[in-house]
Parts: C-alpha cells; sequence; structure tokens
C-alpha cells in the first residue's frame, strides 16, 4: 500500500492547529518546570555567535555595505529634492521632465549602478606576485 506524502504528520496540519498544539506543549513544559528560558548572558552569547556566523560570509556583508550605501544616498538626494521644492506639480514628490519621479528615477539609477560587474584589483609586489591574498572591492 502507498502512501501519499504530506497527508498526515503535524506539518500538513492547519497552522492555527499547529499553533494551539505548540501552546498547550509550551505551557505543560512551564508547569512542570523543564521549559527553558535564556537568561540575559545566555541571549547575549547566542547573538554574538549568530553575528559572528553572519560575518564571517564575506560577500554577504559586503552586499549588505553596498545597500546601505544605495539606501543612504538615496536618503540624502531624496532630501536634498525635497528641499528644493516639488515644482507645483500637486505631488508631494519632485517630478523630472516626463512625469516620472526624480525620487523613483534617483533609487533606480543608484540600483542599476549596484548591479554592474566589479573589476576585483590584486595587489601585487615587483615580481608580479601577489599580496596578502585580500582582495580590494
Amino acid at each position: 500500500m502507498e502512501r501519499k506524502k504530506g497527508t498526515s504528520g503535524f506539518a500538513s496540519m492547519n497552522p492555527d492547529k499547529q499553533r494551539e498544539i505548540a501552546r498547550k506543549g509550551g505551557m505543560a513544559a512551564h508547569r512542570k518546570g523543564t521549559a527553558h528560558e535564556f537568561s540575559a548572558d545566555e541571549a547575549r552569547n547566542a547573538g554574538r555567535k549568530g553575528g559572528n556566523s553572519v560575518s564571517a560570509n564575506r560577500s554577504h556583508m559586503v552586499e549588505i555595505g553596498r545597500r546601505g550605501g544605495i539606501r543612504s544616498a538615496v536618503s540624502r538626494r531624496k532630501m536634498r529634492l525635497e528641499r528644493l521644492g516639488g515644482g507645483g506639480t500637486g505631488s508631494s514628490q519632485p517630478r523630472k521632465a516626463g512625469g516620472e519621479s526624480a525620487v523613483n528615477f534617483i533609487q533606480t539609477s543608484a540600483m542599476e549602478q549596484s548591479s554592474a560587474p566589479q573589476t576585483v584589483i590584486q595587489p601585487t609586489d615587483d615580481t608580479g606576485s601577489q599580496l596578502g591574498g585580500h582582495q580590494a572591492l
């Protein structure tokens, strides 16, 4: 007899039913005294461990930094445009010729620039050997 996948078990239940069962289990564990609650030190160490794990992935951190730089540049430009005024279009956002929002244009331009291919430069010594093993972005 062949069993259908996904027709039985906890994962196939309605999410509300799962939540109710999990809630009851949590309450029972607390009544019994076996529920684990993080102390401030345990939570701090867990956060530090997670942060170290994430920051070990250099390409991920580079991407986060790039996105943050783009976002702050867009915000700066948006603030500058807002200070200059909206041009009487009845909208709170300044308009470029053709009706496109200047803020949307800047955001789109910044995102297009960030997805451009990056050239990786490797520092070398006089003999042409690579130095340090780090990539300069």
